[in-house]
């Protein structure tokens, strides 16, 4: 860990005794773990004169820290500092040669040089960063693409830089059942499993202003780079509370603080400036040991992921149970305003159960969730690999008989095929990492790789957790079998079997799902020179072109992106609609399957052009001809997201939360009035004459929006709205579907004959109120509800097997009396 720039060289012996004193004085109270205290021939080190307090990179008595310091050795530095940041360890006086010049690296980590890093032992990972979505981000600028009248279509041609796929199928990381079952998800969604990226087109720049009055659409592309594109891994991105981080390998495995202050044994490193790392050590598997303040710890906690997935889909907060709130209150100890997180403020939520139980983000996504399988994938959905029934099963089967690709099929029927069983084998690049008893052997994922932390034992489940836990876990058989289920859940699950056909799990196991309805965006062009009333241009900074920056020799060593003219012209600002958080709308997602649905990029565009007027006002884009159910004029581009909230709670959603729910059809929340028309708010007459003529509109007109964000369908099962336009098969309902699933009219079927319609009813439910009988609670109404539903079933029953033995008794009644009449005669 290098001291911060502002620290003055160190030129002098009375400078080195000063930090030295320093140190001894911080030494005798910290009690924190030395380097040079394990291995005293540190000590020799030049990085030590400062640094020797310095946490170790990892846990003293790791194999990673053995063979740091051994390769530190045959590089001359007894301290292993130069394994990781270069440099040059024999100097003692001067900060900037010791720290190597353009050759030393602040933040191992970065992309731009981990090659020479972490690359050193982790090759794969490294090879592969370039095409993961966390560094090409395709799936979000398609997505803003799409919103500003889909400039790409379906194709995720752009991405943060260029890049194309290996043309060897096997650099594919993981297994040949693996490798064969993408190839067939790349032939169903080809405009997804692209094999090659484009680098996103430049921002406008200020001579270039004027084409914007011509095609406003180009304001996309600032919008992109300024509000879209700061997490990438190829920048160390915005620092603002909750938004510290590193760089590339360092944007994960460092540990940041939501503060961004350096909380370690150092005393060089300044803990008066934000930006610098918790402490300075590798956080990971749960192996690598993590100490702050006493506290060990291991794995990666939760709030490292939600530095970066805190927008968008907000999978990260939703997890740990917080909610964007427009509202500064409750107020803090000071009586200020709540401090903001990632620039908002939240309300505690209901926690995901997986993390209630102690669960992190890596114990259920796998290595190649997250850095990738080296080929290109453009949106989350494809990307990641795993299904709830991985690990829990359904009702009648354990997860290691369910056929690989079931829950991800990307079509419109369950996978079938072999039971997938279980595996003794781990991916070759994932066994540096902790590797753990088998016991019966590793379940595999939906799409054929080992789970390195979820092993079967015998009909049970083992998730080894990365903060050390060892959760043991009933797949869902044994608890149907145990009768651990109750009523509602096997009736939902057995009961009606097109649940688990058509459904993701998470689709009733949601507790809430934020929704941020209408994306109200605007792009500010003005500028001074074109806008007599501006005091000053309009500007914005560009996190591509940032990225950009660190591929060039001069700043690829840079640990962030302080002081790049890296400004465009333009200014981003958004507003919302409304929020929600209640039970979501549900539709289909790319894999065939219902799914919730979240407002995606809603977006309403504002365009200011460079002379301070607007270009565009209010403006919602339609997409091309023809797509998501629309004809030639194309559809609006608000898109609906399928989502897979992670608010994951053990109580399902009510079943009339869904059957009895316009809003959970996709029908829209009701009570809003048209958002396509200016509302005046003024004194006014009893018939809406307004009185004053110095008045404004209150609220100007969404110009084609004729109905609420919130509506993807109308009765009869025509889309007007976007929904998940990454997929082929993601879509609103259909009219069939609506059909199906609406349950409307259950309680008029029973309740308009009671109590007096009909006199048989009339009779019953007298009777049953003079003997109390009547039901008061929805246990004894479901009772009642399947007494008379069994009793019509049986009633219905005993009389189709009733009448023909009825008619064959008469029948034979009937012959038997002829012929005793017959013979009668005869006599």
């Amino acid at each position: 860990m290098s001291a911060s720039d502002s620290n003055p060289p160190l030129t002098s012996a009375a400078g080195i005794v000063t930090i030295l004193l320093t140190i001894v004085a911080t030494s005798s109270t910290s009690g924190a773990d030395r380097l040079v205290d394990h291995y005293p021939s540190a000590a020799e080190s030049g990085c030590m004169k400062c640094h020797g307090e310095i946490e170790p990179i990892r846990e003293v008595g790791s194999e990673m820290l053995s063979q740091i310091m051994a390769l530190g050795d045959e590089l001359g530095d007894p301290a292993g500092c130069v394994v990781c940041h270069n440099g040059d360890a024999t100097e003692t006086v001067d900060k900037e040669i010791a720290h190597g010049g353009e050759d030393f690296f602040p933040d191992p980590g970065s992309p731009w040089v981990n090659s020479e890093t972490c690359g050193q032992c982790h090759a794969d990972q490294v090879r592969v960063q370039w095409h993961s979505l966390m560094m090409t981000e395709a799936g979000k600028i398609q997505g803003v693409c799409w919103a500003f009248g889909s400039l790409t279509g379906y194709e995720h041609r752009w991405a943060n830089y260029a890049v194309t796929n290996p043309t060897d199928p096997k650099a594919r990381l993981g297994t040949d059942a693996y490798r064969a079952y993408m190839e067939v998800l790349t032939a169903r969604e080809p405009n997804v499993f692209v094999d090659r990226h484009e680098a996103l087109p430049d921002a406008l720049k200020k001579d270039e202003l004027g084409r914007l009055d011509e095609d406003p659409s180009l304001s996309a592309f600032t919008y992109i780079r300024q509000e879209c594109q700061r997490c990438h891994h190829a920048v160390k991105g915005r620092q603002e509370r909750g938004d510290f981080r590193g760089m590339g390998c360092s944007s994960c495995h460092i540990p940041y603080g939501n503060e961004g202050i350096y909380e370690g044994a150092d005393p060089s490193i300044p803990t008066s400036e934000t930006g610098h790392p918790l402490v300075h050590s590798i956080q990971g598997s749960r192996e690598a040991k993590v100490t702050v303040h006493g506290t060990t710890y291991s794995g990666i906690p939760v709030e490292t992921c939600t530095t970066c997935h805190d927008r968008g889909k907000r999978i990260g907060v939703s997890f740990q149970g917080l909610m964007e709130t427009p509202f500064t209150s409750p107020y803090a100890a000071d009586g200020s305003d709540q401090p903001k997180l990632h620039t908002k403020h939240y309300i505690a939520m209901d926690q995901d159960i997986h993390y209630q139980k102690g669960m992190t983000c890596q114990d259920c996504h796998t290595s190649l969730d997250v850095h990738g399988d080296g080929f290109l994938t453009g949106a989350n959905l494809a990307a990641v690999q795993i299904e709830c029934s991985d690990c829990h099963g359904t009702p009648d089967k354990y997860p290691w008989e369910l056929p690989l690709g079931f829950m991800d099929e990307f079509e419109e029927s369950p996978a079938t095929g072999e039971m997938r069983g279980v595996t003794n084998k781990l991916l070759p690049h994932t066994l540096q990492g902790s590797e753990l008893e088998p016991l019966d052997g590793y379940l595999l994922t939906a799409r054929g790789n080992p789970y390195e932390n979820v092993v079967r034992d015998g009909d049970e489940v083992i998730v080894y957790t990365a903060a050390g836990a060892d959760i043991r876990m009933k797949p869902l058989k044994k608890l149907i079998e145990e009768e651990q289920v109750s009523e509602r859940g096997r009736v939902a699950m057995q009961g009606v079997a097109s649940h688990l056909e058509r459904m993701e799990c998470y689709t009733c196991h949601t507790s809430w799902t934020p929704q941020c309805y209408g994306c109200h965006v605007k792009i500010d062009f003005s500028q001074k020179d074109k806008c007599p009333e501006c005091e000053q241009s309009k500007m914005g900074f560009d996190w591509v072109g940032a990225g950009r920056a660190h591929g060039e020799d001069e700043f690829r060593t840079d640990r962030g992106e302080t002081g790049y003219d890296t400004i465009i012209p333009g200014k981003v600002s958004e507003q919302r609609s409304y929020e929600r958080w209640e039970e979501p709308m549900l539709g289909i997602n790319g894999e065939g399957r219902v799914t919730p649905l979240a407002p995606g990029c809603q977006v309403s565009v504002t365009v200011i052009g460079q002379d301070g007027k607007p270009l565009l006002l209010n403006h919602i884009y339609k997409t091309q001809a023809d797509s998501e159910g629309a004809g030639d004029d194309g559809q609006l581009s608000i898109d609906m997201s399928p989502t897979q909230p992670h608010t994951t709670t053990k109580n399902a959603r009510s079943c009339e939360s869904c059957h009895a729910s316009d809003k959970a059809l996709g029908l829209g929340i009701k009570g809003t009035r048209p958002w396509n028309e200016e509302h005046l708010v003024d004194l006014e007459t009893v018939d809406g004459k307004v009185l004053p003529q110095k008045t404004q509109p209150q609220m100007s007109a969404v110009e084609n929006l004729d109905h609420d964000w919130s509506q993807v369908v109308d009765q009869e099962g025509n889309q007007v709205a976007t929904v998940g336009h990454h997929f082929k098969l993601s879509r609103a309902f259909n009219q069939e579907e609506l059909n199906r699933i609406s349950r409307e009219g259950t309680c008029l079927a029973c309740h308009k004959e009671i109590p007096k319609a009909s006199l048989a009813v009339s009779l019953l439910h007298h009777v049953a109120a003079y003997t109390g009988g009547v039901p008061k609670t929805p246990s004894e109404h479901d009772s009642l509800v399947n007494k008379i539903v069994l009793s019509s079933a049986w009633g219905q029953a005993l009389a189709i097997i009733g009448a023909p033995l009825i008619g064959l008794a008469a029948l034979v009644w009937y012959r038997r009396r002829r012929t005793r009449k017959t013979s009668a005669s005869h006599s």
